[in-house]
């Protein structure tokens, strides 16, 4: 059975909806009998709008109207997708492969957080420069950019809580990740992280399995011994062929890439994935 997805996407002074069209893209050629909902409050191009079965207004108002990175309004995704299910990913991802055998997994899940992600290698990567503040505070390693939620009780009561932690973040950073490591802003990550440890449910909303999981290529996660460049495109090839098979370096990528930098969703990306679907 396929699983349904729902991506946000709030522009600021970058296209997301961009990105998340991309994204749906990767996800029509890999995942066909996927659904796939949008949530955003920008214009959708044409072409692209064909991509989602749902285009849903951000509801509740704006809470991040002078803010760039737009997170603060993440925590409605429970409330604003149409799905009774479903896998929430990252603006800034490509799906690479059919995953519809993770639904077995998931599905003896309410809720489901990655806990643990790769390098280009396929090797588990040492987020640990990234991550202080979970290092120092023992916070739940959850990775917010590919999780899963059915509608039911657990789920909305996580995300009640999410949304009080998301708009009182300084208040609860302050107690659950203060100190040397406090983080000046508001992370997905972070706080859902704060809500797990709060309601004390790690062990039932994540585990050590293989998948779900996803390739996240922040630049001093890959396990390079020296590092010369700001962005890892500077530091390894990159190679998209005609049928979207994705190649880093030497190594095909599986599964869902979360190439993080915005300079790789580029013309010549969109437009191979654009003539593959004939869009």
């Amino acid at each position: 059975m396929s699983l349904n997805f729902t991506i946000f996407a709030q522009n600021s002074t970058y296209d997301y909806v961009q990105q998340a069209s991309l994204a749906a893209m990767s996800i029509r050629l890999t995942n066909p009998d996927s659904k796939i909902c949008l949530i955003t409050n920008d214009t959708v191009p044409e072409k692209y709008a064909q991509l989602f079965e749902h285009v849903v207004p951000i509801p509740f108002g704006d809470k991040s109207k002078n803010t760039t990175w737009k997170i603060e309004n993440r925590w409605k995704i429970y409330h604003a997708t149409p799905f009774e299910e479903t896998a929430v990913i990252d603006s800034d991802m490509l799906v690479l492969n059919d995953l519809s055998h993770w639904k077995t997994a998931l599905d003896k899940h309410d809720l489901y957080y990655v806990n643990k992600v790769q390098t280009y290698r396929g090797e588990w990567a040492d987020n640990t420069y990234y991550r202080k503040s979970f290092r120092n505070h023992n916070l739940p390693n959850l990775y917010a950019g590919f999780h899963w939620f059915k509608r039911c009780d657990f789920s909305h009561n996580f995300y009640k809580w999410l949304e009080l932690v998301m708009n009182n973040w300084e208040l609860f950073y302050g107690q659950y990740a203060g100190g040397k490591y406090f983080q000046k802003f508001p992370s997905i990550d972070v706080s859902s992280a704060i809500v797990c440890k709060i309601l004390q449910i790690e062990n039932v909303i994540t585990n050590d399995a293989t998948f779900p999981t996803f390739t996240h290529m922040k630049l001093k996660s890959q396990g390079w011994n020296k590092l010369y460049v700001d962005n890892w495109q500077e530091q390894v090839g990159t190679y998209l062929d005609n049928d979207c098979n994705l190649t880093i370096g030497n190594f095909r990528q599986q599964g869902i890439f979360h190439y993080t930098e915005k300079s790789f969703c580029n013309d010549n990306i969109i437009s191979t994935y654009e003539r593959k679907l004939g869009i």
